[in-house]
């Protein structure tokens, strides 16, 4: 493996210096304990993959009705703020870069975790299993009000301004993979006619309101926002999306943000409606510092950072397999094949 951009330095906007340009992607892990606490077994995970130029966080949640998935971590309590200070500290210590990406999950709430029925943007249920819950699916959401829409854009702020306090370098706003942000974004699962809903203005709306307020939370660049404008899981796509995507964009560009990061399982794939690949779509519309994400190996990595598609190289399965990944890709080392066992530890 020759990869000399990806083992280079790279400056996020705002002077945050990154020692590489591979990125260690979000993976939802679910190994917090029964209050949504990360535990050290977690904080000794992240510590041991530090060398990555920058790790984010699994998702985190923003309050406990954004709860979808069993034992995934918090940052609305106290005790929540004081484990993932752990996590940072062992990161920093290690010398690594950290952001904490917040996470609602919109419709794909449970009331098995949350004890009420979900919200969403409309009335659209997910037809399916609940994931790692036996015997549970989907619910249909109720209807956010203005009044919820407005606590949600406070609670993402508060949730930013917990990460800062946790000691983290900043936030990735999650709205990516058919979640709340992202279920407004898309016209399968927002029908409404409000403010929020019927153009791509509105549609877009609520994810500018957020971004903004984590802006002012955590200062210019420090805050930045992961997207799939794809529709490839937990919602569809409608001919006509993409129109909110380019807008959206065009404002993103507009501000001050650390990055955009797409989101996909396979980076290579094609859409006719994006025009190719979701990363080049996006690079023609934000000028800013772009993560890439979705099966990448050192080598397709190199490439894309070569050509200038993108300007960091997010790996998930391959730092779940390889704790010492940069130091793998540094020396040239056989890297060690994923295998899904692999999911039930956090060595």
């Amino acid at each position: 493996m020759d990869s000399p951009r990806l083992l280079s330095r790279y400056v996020l906007p705002g002077g945050l210096a990154l020692n590489n340009r591979l990125v260690m992607a979000p993976m939802t892990r679910c190994f917090a304990d029964e209050r949504l606490v990360p535990t050290p077994d977690m904080a000794s995970y992240y510590a041991a993959r530090a060398d990555a130029g920058l790790v984010i966080t699994e998702a985190t949640l923003i309050e406990p009705q954004a709860q979808g998935y069993p034992r995934t971590p918090g940052i609305y309590t106290v005790d929540q703020v004081g484990g993932w200070r752990a996590v940072v500290d062992a990161v920093h210590a290690a010398g690594g870069r950290i952001f904490c990406q917040l996470w609602h999950t919109g419709r794909m709430a449970h009331s098995h975790y949350t004890g009420s029925r979900p919200l969403a943007p409309s009335a659209v249920a997910l037809d399916g299993p609940l994931p790692r819950a036996p015997g549970l699916r989907y619910e249909e959401p109720g209807i956010l009000e203005a009044a919820d829409i407005e606590r949600l854009v406070a609670q993402y702020a508060g949730a930013a301004r917990n990460a800062m306090e946790a000691g983290f370098d900043g936030v990735e706003l999650h709205a990516a993979n058919g979640y709340l942000v992202d279920q407004f974004l898309h016209q399968q699962t927002n029908r409404r006619t409000d403010d929020y809903g019927g153009t791509p203005e509105n549609r877009a709306r609520f994810a500018l309101e957020v971004i903004d307020g984590l802006i002012a939370t955590v200062g210019p660049y420090r805050a930045a926002i992961r997207l799939s404008p794809q529709a490839y899981v937990n919602l569809e796509y409608t001919p006509g999306d993409e129109a909110t995507f380019d807008y959206l964009l065009e404002e993103l560009d507009r501000r001050a943000l650390g990055y955009v990061h797409v989101a996909a399982f396979d980076a290579g794939q094609c859409y006719d409606y994006l025009g190719g690949r979701p990363v080049d779509y996006v690079r023609r519309r934000y000028g800013g510092t772009l993560i890439g994400c979705g099966g990448y190996t050192p080598d397709s990595a190199e490439a894309d950072l070569d050509s200038q598609s993108l300007d960091l190289a997010a790996f998930g399965r391959s730092f779940i397999a390889n704790p010492d990944l940069a130091a793998r890709v540094r020396s040239g080392a056989e890297l060690s094949p994923y295998d899904e066992s692999l999911l039930q530890s956090l060595i």
